[in-house]
Formats: C-alpha cells, structure tokens, sequence
C-alpha cells in the first residue's frame, strides 16, 4: 500500500536483535535478515497503520516459511499483539508507511539539490577555502582515534539505546554519553562490540542479568573489549562439571579398586 520499497538500516546486520534472533532461532544471521525483509514487507504492502487485521503468528510464520519467526521478533520487540490477536509492527509511522516514505524521498531531493547548488556556486576562491578545511579536518582526523565525523549525539544516543540490551539507568547513561569524543567511526565500533557481546554467554546467561549497565559500559570503553565467545548455537547439550560417583569406577579415585579385594 506505501510503495515497492522499505527502509533497512545499513547497520541492520549487526544489530543487537538480530543477534538475539540468531541465538533464539539457531539460524544463520543473514537468514534472520532475509525473514525480517519478508517481515516488514508483508506489513508495508498489506497495512497503512502498522497493523496487519486477521495475520497471526502462525499466519506470518507461513508466508515466511519459518515457524516461530514472529515469535522471536515479538520477543525483541519488532512485533507485537493486540487485543484483538493481529499483529502490529511499532513504530510503523516512523519507519514505513506514505508519511515516512515521503520524507525520505523529501530528504533524499533536498540533498541532490544542495550538491547540485554547491557545484553550481563554488568559486575558484571558495575551492580554495574549501579544500583548506578539509586539510585543516583530514589533520585533526589524524590525531584522534576515531576521526572527526560531523555526528549528532543526541541521534546517536537514541540509537544506542535503542540497540542496548539492558534498557535501565538511561540519565546515567546519557550523562556517559556526553563525555565520549563522538565520531561515525566510533559509534559503528561500538555497535559491533554490541553485536558480538549479545551473544556472549555472559549476557545471555540467567536471562540476561549480568549484562552491565550501560553506563558501565560506556565508562569502561567496554567497547574495546576482547571479542568473547559466543553461545554455541549447533547443540542443545549442556556441559556440567565433573563429580565423584557414588559407586563404580572413578578414573581420578583409584579407590574403588578396594571393592575388588574380596575377588
């Protein structure tokens, strides 16, 4: 119903839900990816406010293909219920639908047209301050770690939290926010920690209670973090720590062998 295109993010593919997904699901992540475009489509193609009357989670599982799919997007929070059990997409206004379709094409033209007018209106006088900014930035790029992006920290903020696990504290974490020398390269750093420490076995262990505030997180630089290993996804067993058996052999208790003196 809002045309033949929708909005993924670029950074989609790192995204700490896709991530959960991945463990829920012990699938491949770029199959997650491919489940969710079907997802979102279904609802940009059939709905114009985000709900989708009469589809069901097994209903939406079908046309995917993928039982369980719609379970696990609710449990992330890229689905959800109503009253009346059809599924609903948050935040529908935001990402797709005519509104959101027409402002990113209204953003996309505003932007040709001021490169165009920029190429029109340089001067050999103004190339010649341009190119003495950029040196003067390719400079101070070189002496910080993570570049000098324009960036907009506050933009930044919301997509961090909206990609934190741990939603708790957010005036703490704001406050580590502001401290931090923000730039593109960074926040892109950060978002691929996140990614790989989701699916850590300390952060999804005891239904994710040992992941840190994320003001600790920021505080430390957790981001600079040794990758850890992920949850095993291939198998359902558990490994247990040894113990003594009551009777029989013990390889480490050579004292079993006392059961044999009567032989």
């Amino acid at each position: 119903m809002a045309g033949d295109w929708i909005k993924m993010r670029i950074e989609l593919q790192t995204h700490p839900k896709v991530f959960r997904m991945v463990s829920a699901l012990k699938a491949d992540r770029l199959r997650i990816i491919g489940g969710l475009h079907i997802a979102w489509s279904i609802f940009d193609t059939h709905c114009d406010d985000g709900v989708l009357v009469g589809y069901t989670t097994d209903a939406m599982d079908a046309v995917i293909g993928w039982p369980g799919f719609t379970q696990a997007m609710i449990d992330v929070e890229w689905a959800a219920l109503n009253d009346a059990g059809s599924l609903v997409m948050p935040r529908f206004d935001e990402h797709n639908g005519k509104s959101a379709k027409r402002r990113a094409n209204d953003n996309e033209r505003k932007r040709n047209d001021r490169n165009s007018k920029d190429v029109r209106n340089v001067s050999a006088s103004d190339a010649d301050k341009k190119r003495t900014r950029e040196e003067k930035r390719r400079e101070d790029k070189d002496q910080k770690p993570y570049g000098d992006d324009a960036v907009d920290p506050a933009e930044l903020f919301a997509r961090f939290w909206a990609l934190y696990p741990r939603k708790v504290s957010k005036d703490a974490a704001r406050k580590a926010w502001d401290k931090l020398d923000l730039s593109a390269e960074l926040f892109e750093t950060m978002v691929k920690a996140l990614g790989a420490q989701s699916l850590s076995v300390d952060w999804t262990k005891d239904n994710g209670q040992f992941i840190p505030h994320a003001s600790t997180w920021l505080n430390g630089k957790r981001w600079e973090d040794e990758v850890p290993e992920p949850v095993p996804t291939g198998s359902n067993v558990h490994q247990f720590p040894p113990r003594r058996q009551a009777n029989g052999p013990d390889f480490d208790d050579k004292t079993w062998a006392d059961d044999l003196g009567a032989l």
